[in-house]
């Protein structure tokens, strides 16, 4: 009896995994840019923290309507390319795209003959599920998921947006600037950790890559907010 040896990748989790960390990653630095950028221009406590659950509401329905419909595009593509691809091979007389299939294997390193027979198996099988895999590069773990990729988003940028929320009202006005950097930062030190270990990617390239930019983001929110609070 065959042993399979099942190897554990992490492809299966790609795109929840992409779009929660997208959400929560969001959630952050938008909600914590936009509370150091308010706070910097000098507002109260009450408009510091109105500020910031406004952002939340305001990023929550935005993630979820911009992840749904930018997912919900490439599911539509991918759908036409199927469906195109079922009427090729229901008008397929002179074997075209058994051959089609047959070069896209001998490019992939199997012997002419090999590669045809192996096409001719796939197609008896599953000719359309074949053409999908091999040729469009459609599969059953990559393919577009629009309403899962917005839950996941809207309710990951939520959960991120309130983490920063909480330490303005825990904190009093006089720290409040450097409190809310300082959580957020360890906040996003914390996700791209926990996101790369997820994905099986580098933990520590995954947490300087995170917090490096979302450093850059809150320090020019926090500038332009304090320009203005001289200002006006």
């Amino acid at each position: 009896m065959i042993k399979y040896h099942r190897e554990q990748h992490r492809l299966h989790h790609i795109g929840w995994l992409r779009a929660a960390v997208l959400g929560a990653n969001d959630g952050i630095v938008s909600t914590s840019s936009l509370l150091l950028g308010v706070a910097a221009a000098q507002a109260t406590h009450t408009g510091i923290l109105m500020a910031g659950v406004a952002g939340l509401v305001a990023g929550t329905m935005s993630m979820a309507t911009g992840e749904y419909v930018s997912v919900q595009s490439q599911a539509d593509t991918e759908q036409a390319a199927l469906e195109t691809e079922r009427r090729e091979l229901a008008e397929d007389d002179s074997g075209t795209e058994h051959h089609e299939l047959t070069n896209i294997y001998v490019a992939r390193g199997l012997e002419p003959s090999m590669a045809k027979q192996v096409a001719s198996q796939l197609m008896a099988h599953d000719a359309l599920g074949a053409h999908a895999r091999d040729e469009l590069g459609i599969t059953d773990t990559l393919s577009a998921r629009p309403l899962q990729a917005a839950l996941a988003s809207a309710g990951s940028f939520a959960i991120g947006a309130l983490l920063p929320l909480l330490v303005v009202f825990l904190v009093p006005d006089g720290n409040l600037i450097p409190a809310i950097a300082g959580a957020s930062l360890l906040f996003l030190a914390l996700l791209g950790g926990l996101a790369a270990q997820a994905g099986g990617a580098n933990v520590i390239k995954g947490v300087m890559r995170v917090t490096f930019w979302s450093a850059l983001a809150m320090g020019v929110t926090a500038a332009v907010g304090a320009m203005f609070g001289t200002v006006i």
